[in-house]
């Protein structure tokens, strides 16, 4: 059993990764802590199910194929007792009937192995996304813009404009943190994830994307850029 970082009372994502194979737990479990998740490691579903007795964690990565109890059983149990913790299903199964008896007992997303970084870190925001929104307002905003975090709209005085989904992160972290300042890579890091092999040049495009779309709704917030600081949402003058 390990554990990576578990200190109660932190800010960060508290994940719950149950794997049975060493390496690859060990593995995702250093991946996850440089993309800024808290990690506690299982090897086995009942391991999971007892770690689970605690209400800390945000979600839980599961492997099907696990001794004592699979993933399908801990699945079953959670889901019985009414636990609504996100589940990524993680998994060598591939078969559609395997997606589908996944999804139809309660998990959230379902992951094959191999698998590429950037689309796990992706799909655990996405996941623990739906949970902070169920927690939190549906809508953020600055002076007269509003985000909708359930539709990924903007809404101005002139306008609703729908946004991709990394405009929306990109603008949902600045007006989470409307005072603040972001480096670029700092803004990267948040969204993309920090092992991402995407070239971080492409956050340049997606600040000048999200420019024009502010723009568009008739708001009189933009995002302004300060040298040796970054960028922070800003009303025009």
């Amino acid at each position: 059993m390990k554990s990576v970082n578990s200190k109660l009372g932190d800010d960060k994502m508290r994940l719950l990764l149950a794997e049975d194979e060493v390496e690859l737990s060990k593995a995702l479990c250093t991946m996850l802590s440089r993309n800024g998740y808290s990690v506690d490691a299982v090897y086995n579903g009942q391991e999971a199910l007892d770690y689970l007795e605690s209400p800390n964690y945000d979600a839980l990565i599961l492997d099907i194929m696990m001794p004592i109890k699979n993933g399908i059983e801990v699945l079953k149990a959670l889901r019985a007792k009414g636990d609504k913790i996100p589940v990524l299903l993680l998994t060598a199964k591939s078969s559609i009937d395997d997606k589908v008896q996944g999804l139809d007992l309660g998990a959230d997303d379902y992951l094959t192995k191999p698998f590429a970084t950037q689309e796990l870190i992706a799909r655990i925001r996405a996941i623990t996304r739906r949970k902070v929104n169920d927690k939190t307002q549906n809508t953020l905003s600055y002076k007269d813009l509003i985000l909708d975090r359930a539709s990924f709209d903007i809404t101005g005085p002139k306008a609703k404009v729908p946004l991709s989904n990394h405009e929306f992160q990109l603008l949902e972290v600045l007006l989470s943190n409307s005072e603040t300042y972001f480096s670029l890579e700092r803004l990267f890091e948040k969204i993309w994830g920090f092992d991402s092999d995407t070239d971080s040049s492409v956050i340049w495009v997606e600040i000048s994307n999200l420019r024009k779309k502010l723009k568009e709704t008739g708001c009189v917030a933009t995002i302004k850029g300060k040298r040796n600081l970054g960028y922070r949402l800003e009303e025009i003058k």
